[in-house]
């Protein structure tokens, strides 16, 4: 990006001129993609269509997809034109996806098959146009003789986008983004790591996230870049496939998936080959090293930038990734930031810590404890949201008396202005004895079993339980209630799991049950647990 841009629609023009001949995007899994030059002409022809149909400036258009080239054509038909983008998670129930319609207020709907049948008669009828994202057709044509609406050229202060949040407190809120909250931050992604025309991305998270919607599309659509999207889940096995084909020099994660590669591949090589254990054991940095030069391999020999973001990674994990020196970038943020606010390299942080602000960013630790040198992270910059929509009393809480953003994560800081989160303030538990227990610093002891997947840790009658998802081989709970074999492995499991956490743990955090998970738990769009749901009782044994 050669000039400075406040809005996009500037950028939008600035991107497909200078790029107009370069590949722009590509489905992995199709033949469907798009010039810079011809994503400009289909988003014209769009935006001429939505006019004629009565949708101008300022009218809400949602997109209620999995990723897709065409996902970004409507997009840029709705935010390069003065309209108001409304992404919709493709994981939204159809319920879900009703509410954001209609407290949103959209006119256009643009819609894959799977998420179209979803939707009901009743709120199909209710929209101006619902368009398939696949095809770019008409599906459904309401506006009847609708008169011909104008564009606008939008502002820096402009709305842009209302980005509808599925967030791990259960109350959806409809963020609203302005056109200089997304380019601050491609500045700041600029001023980080710079990317250009030669790079390659992979997208396999939502588009409809702020963290893959900004530094996933607008990003590398502002660098000349090519992304590459696929349909499916993003599983181990297909992703080191995609990976192989597309090569990306680049790409977004969340942490999840990335454990689930260090716990579901490499552990278990590095146990079964006794070589490779004597070597763990012995030359383990060097072990690392090779390990972390395999992986990139595996992920097609090119990767420079894999950034991982969303929630907290499991810090031995990173540990490893740390000690490979593979090419992680750990990123932090939150949808009303748009999203990101503080980011570290892999061979400049400490394992656990999310990093320094980023450009235009600035960021304080409020109510601070004086024996700990915790408080909660607030922000302040270019990329601060101006509100929810909808909801001035919600507004009015996210925001201190002089104005700073209030993140509501419990951090620390360090001499180099490196910060490390604690936990959320919301999950913080009042002990017996009136201790702040943050449960995230005890499931990150949990964590470090090797047979765990997922765990949260939960407060029942003033006792700390912690509901845990163990691997998928270790036991089959459907029929551990038969099975009296099964039944005292689980005991067994159960107080191996207490005893080490509780070793290693604080008097005031001892647990003082475990309980299994007979299911996954339900996760948010970056795979962070939707605690809410289980704060009283869940399917366990």
């Amino acid at each position: 990006m050669k000039a400075s841009y406040s809005t996009l629609c500037e950028l939008f023009k600035y991107s497909t001129e200078a790029f107009s001949d370069r590949t722009m995007n590509r489905s992995y899994d199709s033949e469907a993609g798009y010039t810079y030059g011809e994503f400009r002409q289909t988003c014209e022809r769009l935006s001429g269509l939505l006019s004629r149909h009565g949708v101008g400036a300022e009218d809400r258009v949602a997109i209620y997809s999995t990723g897709h080239p065409n996902w970004s054509v409507a997009f840029f038909t709705a935010v390069a034109f003065g309209r108001v983008a409304v992404p919709v998670l493709p994981d939204f129930s159809g319920n879900e996806a009703q509410h954001v319609l209609e407290h949103s207020g959209a006119k256009v709907l643009f819609v894959s098959a799977k998420q179209l049948a979803k939707l009901s008669e009743e709120v199909l009828s209710g929209l101006s146009l619902v368009i398939g994202v696949e095809t770019l057709e008409v599906l459904r044509d309401n506006s009847a003789d609708a008169a011909y609406a104008n564009i606008s050229t939008p502002l820096p202060e402009s709305l842009a986008a209302i980005i509808y949040t599925s967030g791990t407190t259960g109350a959806a809120k409809g963020v609203m983004l302005q056109h200089r909250n997304f380019m601050a931050n491609v500045t700041a992604g600029f001023h980080f790591y710079p990317i250009g025309r030669k790079d390659v991305l992979l997208s396999i998270l939502p588009l409809a996230h702020a963290y893959e919607l900004s530094l996933g599309m607008l990003y590398p659509f502002a660098a000349g870049s090519i992304v590459y999207y696929i349909s499916k889940a993003p599983t181990p096995s297909y992703l080191m496939k995609v990976m192989q084909d597309v090569r990306p020099t680049a790409m977004l994660t969340v942490p999840l998936i990335i454990e689930k590669v260090y716990k579901g591949n490499i552990v278990p090589m590095l146990r079964k080959s006794p070589f490779l254990h004597w070597m763990d054991q012995h030359m383990h940095r060097l072990l690392c090293l090779l390990v972390g030069r395999r992986m990139v391999k595996t992920f097609g020999g090119r990767m420079r930038f894999f950034g991982i973001g969303g929630a907290k990674l499991d810090v031995n994990v990173e540990r490893f990734l740390h000690e490979a020196r593979f090419p992680y970038y750990i990123g932090y943020g939150l949808t009303e930031c748009a999203p990101l606010l503080a980011l570290c390299r892999y061979n400049e942080t400490v394992p656990g810590q999310i990093g320094k602000a980023v450009y235009g960013v600035e960021l304080r630790l409020d109510d601070l404890n004086p024996e700990t040198g915790e408080g909660e992270i607030v922000a302040r910059g270019e990329n601060i949201f101006p509100g929810y929509f909808r909801d001035e009393e919600r507004t009015r809480s996210a925001f201190t008396e002089d104005g700073w953003f209030r993140t509501g994560d419990l951090a620390a800081v360090d001499e180099r202005g490196c910060y490390t989160i604690k936990g959320r303030i919301g999950n913080m538990i009042v002990g017996a004895s009136g201790e702040n227990i943050y449960p995230e610093e005890i499931e990150k002891v949990a964590r470090e079993i090797p047979q765990i997947e997922d765990i949260i840790v939960v407060s029942r009658g003033k006792k700390l339980v912690a509901l845990v998802k163990c691997v998928d081989s270790l036991f089959d709970l459907a029929n551990a209630k038969d099975d009296e074999q099964t039944r005292a492995a689980v005991e067994s499991f159960k107080r191996t799991v207490s005893d080490y956490v509780n070793s290693r743990v604080s008097a005031a955090s001892q647990l003082n049950s475990i309980e299994l998970m007979t299911k996954p738990f339900e996760k948010t769009a970056t795979l962070k647990i939707r605690r809410f749901l289980y704060s009283k009782d869940a399917p366990t044994v």
